[in-house]
């Protein structure tokens, strides 16, 4: 197994862009409206709004790779680039994807470890995220991976109103 990551920058932006599209279109699509869909994939995605988060310095992407071809992707947020107010002490991991093929292969228990190594590198005490509550599989995953849920807040799939649980993991 040849799992690597590589951190992001603006020469990354269309395939950035290309795989946000493709995961998160797969993880969804059967459970939201195309009207929906689309008006989050435009908004969420499109190329002015990745810009913006790929050169903010307290955000971070990374691609994973499995034996040498992009498979998902993994974006953390801290200080004031969080969509929460969690605090400085605080790191977010926003996105996690992973395309279809690659599912099962050990890549999001790879990715939420690098995750955590990050946020320890720079003595942060917790990691959290927030995921859909409909989303049972992911939910589940977390659990495996220690985090706990600690609240809930909205997300928008287009104009309609979600739930997603915040999950968190201490790091002391």
């Amino acid at each position: 197994m040849n799992i690597t990551l590589k951190q992001c920058n603006l020469e990354d932006l269309h395939k950035l862009q290309e795989i946000s599209y493709e995961t998160f279109n797969e993880t969804f699509k059967d459970q939201n409206s195309p009207e929906s869909m689309k008006a989050y994939l435009e908004k969420a995605f499109n190329v002015k709004q990745l810009e913006k988060e790929l050169s903010n310095t307290s955000s971070q992407f990374y691609f994973v790779f499995y034996s040498n071809e992009v498979a998902g992707y993994l974006k953390i947020n801290k200080n004031d680039a969080q969509t929460e107010k969690m605090g400085e002490e605080s790191v977010e991991i926003e996105r996690i994807y992973i395309k279809k093929k690659f599912q099962k292969h050990g890549l999001g228990k790879y990715m939420i470890t690098k995750a955590i190594e990050l946020a320890r590198k720079e003595n942060k005490k917790k990691i959290w995220l927030g995921v859909w509550e409909k989303n049972e599989n992911a939910i589940g995953f977390y659990k495996k991976m220690g985090f706990v849920q600690t609240g809930k807040h909205a997300f928008y799939m287009g104009d309609e109103e979600q739930t997603d649980f915040i999950m968190s993991k201490l790091l002391i």
